[in-house]
């Protein structure tokens, strides 16, 4: 959806709002999201710290999941919510939030055939016995008798949480996960009362909602997640979602929370190619028909979009999810109008749904505490330090605003002519532009905490040692590897870097050395060169100046001929899990060529000769971009052992990594000194 945001102040974010007889502070809800923090269910200190933050930071509505209902539904890592033994531990969280005055729900969740055999211990059930190609199991058939038991389970889990002093409960029905296959063409093919038409699909989820509102009372506020659209082919859109909110409407729930589509859906979600917003149409065809409250989820990362969503009626709530981990204190901050401190999501998945998917504890590039919240708590030291930090990346600035803000007095390197390294080079690659929102977010945080920068000033050992430092911190990052290629050194080859930064000049015919995160982003640079942008596109889409088919050409196919060279059987497998997959999507769809298992023999003037299965192959080409990989960059490092008291080596540096490490590894040490 395209709508200008307004610069100024949030207003209707930070106004009240009720969810049946439930009345929140604001209309910022942070949604269920699977931490990996519960080994075996039970509430931990690590979650209880997490949210806590995020009350404390000025959240209206915290719910917590999902939560499985029964042995069928999810795995031992999820908050458990399946029998009275985890009660304790629920009511224990429950009453640490409610000490910050914020209302807390559960999500009573169950995956069906998403669920892993591996993970539950038997068969996952479902509507009818399709497989899933997220998880390439096949589920159980559900019996008669399995539902009537799984919609008890659902109502027991329910009164669980009301009694552990949960505010309210969200059921879950969205993203392929139970009742959403009971709702889909696509996995429900059953001939009994369960199967059908639209309305005869509808059954189990309504009866699951009717046993909730029966165990529960009629006050106790119910919410519900739908997929606003399935996004997979052959199952239900808008239409159906508006269908079937206004039959939970009337089944009683209080509040419908609308998100994207499954987990199988070819259209992406939540990755940082998304539109800030990109669907909050969903939320307004659904809230069009009912009369309840509805919540908008997925990519709001900015409170004054968010604010706007509201104040054009596209919904009555925002969910935040990511953007709270980032950053737990985004309300108060923007409450307070301190826009300009937020943190915000980058939505690059590094430490979040990519360690989900590891089954790894969630943690967060932007954030560094998520997760460990009382591990790190950022204390002011005592003695304050003289701390020399060179490099201004990812990692030097991370290092840089965490030692300042305990007090250190902190004086920042950096040999170029701007910070970002790295994360700024990414950020001009189609679908990266949010990277360049974190350089733009720490700069900020390096001038609140008062951090000495000194651009376009290479730090030599003599300055080191003349400066006074008590604690040095190398970050001086990584430099792109030329490989022993003969040809290499001639005119035409170039650098992927160089290309992002502009720096060089290309031909029509281009071949990428290296099919890696940084190749894979330099060949849709590349590739996407001439392309119309979105306003055109949008102009000339109303005005039917061309065909959808043209239009689609033109906003993939560029005046640039690109093939992408890769050694290994598979392009970017340093690029994370629930990225990856995006990114492969987008090359193929800008016509980009791809060549895998191959040699690089020779760059020759007219192209590059590779050996793939065994047979030599030219490969025309009037520009060869390497994308070769890097190598550290830690000569002044070695200079500097034995002749400064303390000294730190950090990022890619170290060891080229991911982001996620280098901001880790900053942040560390920036506690450590």
């Amino acid at each position: 959806m395209v709508l200008g945001i307004d610069r100024t102040q949030p207003r209707e974010l930070f106004t009240a709002v009720n969810i049946g007889s439930l009345r929140l502070a604001n209309r910022i809800v942070m949604p269920a999201i699977h931490l990996c923090f519960t080994p075996e269910g039970f509430v931990t200190d690590t979650l209880i710290d997490f949210y806590v933050e995020r009350a404390a930071g000025g959240a209206g509505l915290i719910i917590v999941g999902g939560c499985p209902v029964d042995e069928y539904g999810g795995g031992r890592l999820m908050v458990g919510l399946s029998h009275d033994q985890f009660v304790p531990g629920l009511t224990r969280l429950a009453q640490a939030v409610h000490k910050h005055g914020v209302p807390l729900a559960a999500q009573l969740y169950h995956a069906g055939r998403y669920s892993l055999s591996t993970h539950i211990g038997r068969q996952p059930l479902a509507p009818s016995a399709v497989r899933s190609s997220l998880t390439r199991e096949t589920p159980r058939e559900m019996t008669t008798e399995d539902i009537h038991r799984t919609i008890h389970n659902f109502a027991d889990a329910a009164s669980r949480a009301k009694i552990a002093g949960f505010d309210a409960v969200e059921i879950s029905a969205s993203a392929g996960y139970l009742l959403s296959q009971f709702l889909s063409p696509v996995t429900n093919l059953r001939q009994d009362e369960y199967g059908g038409s639209l309305e005869e699909k509808m059954r189990f989820p309504l009866e699951v909602v009717r046993a909730v509102r029966t165990e529960v009372g009629p006050d106790y506020p119910i919410i519900i997640r739908i997929a606003g659209n399935d996004f997979v082919k052959g199952g239900n859109t808008n239409r159906e979602a508006r269908l079937l909110a206004k039959e939970l409407e009337r089944a009683g729930v209080d509040a419908i929370n609308v998100t994207g589509g499954w987990h199988e859906t070819r259209v992406p979600q939540i990755t940082m190619a998304v539109p800030r917003g990109a669907f909050s149409y969903l939320a307004r065809g659904v809230k069009q028909v009912v009369n309840i409250p509805v919540i908008s989820s997925n990519r709001y990362s900015d409170p004054l979009l968010a604010d706007q969503m509201l104040r054009h009626g596209i919904a009555d709530m925002i969910a935040m999810g990511r953007p709270l981990i980032a950053d737990p204190e985004l309300p108060r901050k923007a409450k307070e109008g301190r826009l300009d401190e937020i943190l915000h999501c980058v939505a690059c998945n590094q430490g979040c749904f990519d360690h989900i998917f590891a089954l790894q504890p969630v943690s967060c590039l932007v954030n560094p505490r998520a997760g460990r919240e009382r591990t790190y708590m950022l204390e002011q030291v005592a003695s304050p330090k003289r701390v020399i930090i060179i490099g201004g990346g990812p990692a030097g600035m991370e290092v840089a605003a965490t030692a300042a803000s305990r007090r250190h007095q902190v004086i920042l390197f950096e040999k170029d002519d701007r910070l970002g390294g790295q994360l700024s080079l990414a950020s001009v690659a189609p679908g990266r532009e949010e990277l360049e929102t974190l350089v733009v977010s720490l700069c900020s945080q390096l001038q609140r905490e008062g951090v000495e920068v000194k651009l376009g000033q290479e730090a030599s050992v003599d300055l080191v040692l003349a400066s006074g430092a008590d604690a040095v911190v190398v970050a001086t990052g990584a430099e792109p590897i030329v490989p022993e290629i003969p040809g290499v050194e001639s005119e035409h080859v170039v650098q992927a870097w160089d290309v992002l930064a502009a720096e060089v000049d290309v031909g029509e015919r281009i071949t990428v050395l290296g099919g890696g995160a940084t190749g894979c982003l330099v060949a849709l640079y590349l590739a996407q060169m001439g392309t119309i942008d979105a306003p055109t596109l949008r102009f000339l889409m109303l005005n039917r100046a061309e065909t959808w088919k043209t239009l689609e050409e033109l906003g993939t196919r560029g005046v640039k001929s690109v093939t992408l060279v890769e050694m290994l059987p598979k392009l970017g497998k340093d690029i994370g899990l629930t990225t990856r997959w995006t990114v492969l999507q987008d090359l193929q769809r800008c016509g980009v060529e791809t060549v895998v298992n191959a040699t690089v023999k020779q760059v020759l003037p007219h192209g590059v000769m590779v050996v793939v299965d065994q047979q030599d192959r030219l490969i025309e080409a009037d520009t060869v971009v390497l994308a070769a990989g890097v190598s550290s960059r830690n000569s002044l490092y070695e200079e500097l052992k034995d002749r400064v008291n303390e000294l730190h080596l950090i990022g890619d540096a170290k060891r080229p990594r991911k982001a996620y490490d280098a901001m880790h590894e900053g942040f560390e040490v920036g506690m450590a000194i």
